[in-house]
């Protein structure tokens, strides 16, 4: 088995990637909404809405098989206690792999929970929760996917929040044979999102608007069943990971804004803890 994972990787490493940057029109549909998703300023701006009757959002032209995604979001302001700010990469079908970013909205003053997970084949559970070192409704900040064979990587602004590595050789999956979408959407999930679903959506605030500009993809784009990617790839990307700065940073954003890990949660796993937390 390890033997496969290494030539696979190895395989991969020669490849190029291809970097898309910026035009909405060009890189994503909006897939649902009923005209509540737009695209302003010639492409270079996207507005997500959601009312009382309907969210909306949007999905990528390109899927994916490894990149680097950066794009820059402004939250819904004021009282969005109920609402959801998804963005993610996920392929298809109910043995799906899924990197999630997802902004759960609070009373007004009160902050937004960045939630995030990854799925393999089909299985989560592996989320872990942060407060944000800023407002994230007053202005556009970068939230970045960095996923290659080695590991993925969350980041805020630059400054890592989170890290799941390849333990594919201790028997524990990662994503990196379904190429994935990017996804994003604003729904109401007053059901759950603020305060285990205690604070509802307040629809006299309604409408709820995201809004989001500065797409990059530096990624290998998978199309027809073979990748964009050639054998003169020297990206820094595709073996990219976490150096002693990096950690550093990784450290400070997880003991001062981390608000749940999965991997302390002793009682939602009676039965332990899942073995990627005592490997990573």
């Amino acid at each position: 088995m390890m033997f496969m994972i290494v030539k696979s990787v190895l395989l991969l490493i020669g490849f190029t990637w291809v970097a898309s940057a910026g035009n909405f029109y060009q890189d994503f549909d909006i897939t649902w909404g009923d005209g509540r998703a737009k695209i302003l300023n010639n492409g270079q701006l996207l507005t997500l809405s959601l009312d009382k009757s309907s969210g909306s959002g949007f999905k990528s032209k390109n899927q994916y098989l490894f990149g680097k995604i950066d794009m820059q979001l402004k939250l819904v302001p004021g009282n969005s206690a109920g609402t959801v700010t998804a963005y993610y990469l996920s392929s298809v079908g109910s043995n799906h792999d899924e990197i999630d970013f997802e902004f759960l909205g609070n009373l007004s003053g009160d902050p937004y929970i960045l939630h995030t997970n990854v799925f393999t084949q089909g299985k989560g559970n592996r989320e872990q929760q942060f407060y944000l070192w800023f407002d994230p409704t007053k202005d556009f900040h970068t939230y970045s996917i960095l996923w290659n064979p080695r590991n993925i990587i969350f980041s805020v602004d630059g400054t890592p929040i989170r890290e799941f590595k390849n333990l594919e050789s201790n028997g524990i999956p990662f994503p990196k044979s379904q190429p994935m979408s990017i996804y994003s959407s604003l729904w109401n999930a007053d059901d759950w999102a603020t305060r285990g679903g205690l604070v509802k959506t307040d629809w006299s605030q309604a409408p709820f608007t995201a809004s989001y500009r500065n797409f990059k993809a530096e990624a290998c784009i998978w199309a027809s069943g073979t990748s964009s990617c050639s054998s003169k790839n020297n990206s820094s990307w595709f073996t990219q990971s976490l150096d002693a700065a990096g950690q550093q940073r990784l450290k400070w954003a997880q003991k001062n804004y981390m608000i749940y890990n999965y991997c302390k949660d002793t009682k939602r796993f009676p039965q332990g803890l899942p073995p990627e937390c005592s490997l990573a």
